[in-house]
């Protein structure tokens, strides 16, 4: 028997009431990406992508369709397994970094094991292996204030990373960066694809999507290149 999907989406629907009119942010989405694969979303603002990233995180509900990550249809999930999932089959990284300015930065990391009710020392175990294994340990009892922007976002891998995802996802995660830091945080990308971690990546960047080995391209909600 095959393994299942990174991530399956047929006829995906996603639409918003605006006034009296109904806004398709997905319509029709239709895509499949392989467990290991490092694939870039592409699109102008307004094309579906980010939408797409976050009903794939099961932070928003499709209207219509079907999606699976890893295998589980997200539709048949209530809140609660929804909740689970976001916390054990997908980290996600933002543009904003959205780490807890009055935590050290391995107390950041470890948060998501907190409400996975991980004991305080195992918790922390698992953070400082993560941040050692991103080249971070020298920063592990820093605050965020302490930190570049390179830093920071390295740190929010670690934390995207700390549950052992099935896939991660990142949405514009070059967005506050500088050139040098942004092809840092790419490289690192890289470097997980190769040890097979299934990435999928939100950008408006061309020279960002080109590290990816796949690019989708998204308009008007619809996906248009894959």
């Amino acid at each position: 028997m095959n393994a299942p999907l990174a991530v399956e989406a047929l006829d995906l629907e996603r639409t918003y009431a605006s006034g009296h009119t109904t806004v398709a942010a997905l319509a029709g989405v239709t895509l499949a990406i392989q467990r290991g694969e490092f694939v870039a979303v592409m699109g102008p603002s307004g094309s579906g992508k980010s939408t797409l990233l976050n009903v794939v995180a099961g932070l928003e509900r499709p209207t219509g369709g079907t999606v699976r990550v890893d295998g589980e249809d997200l539709a048949r999930l209530d809140e609660e397994a929804l909740a689970r999932h976001r916390s054990r089959r997908v980290g996600m990284v933002f543009q904003a970094f959205n780490l807890l300015p009055r935590l050290h930065v391995v107390e950041n990391v470890a948060l998501p094991l907190a409400f996975a009710g991980v004991s305080v020392s195992e918790r922390l175990r698992r953070a400082r292996a993560i941040l050692e294994r991103l080249g971070m340990t020298a920063r592990a009892e820093h605050r965020t204030n302490q930190l570049s922007g390179g830093e920071l976002q390295r740190a929010a891998v670690a934390r995207a990373l700390i549950g052992d995802p099935a896939i991660l996802l990142a949405d514009e995660p070059t967005g506050n960066l500088d050139s040098a830091n942004g092809a840092a945080l790419i490289a690192l990308f890289e470097e997980l694809h190769a040890q097979s971690q299934t990435v999928l990546l939100v950008t408006h960047d061309a020279q960002i999507a080109a590290h990816a080995e796949r690019i989708i391209r998204m308009r008007d909600g619809r996906v248009v290149d894959v």
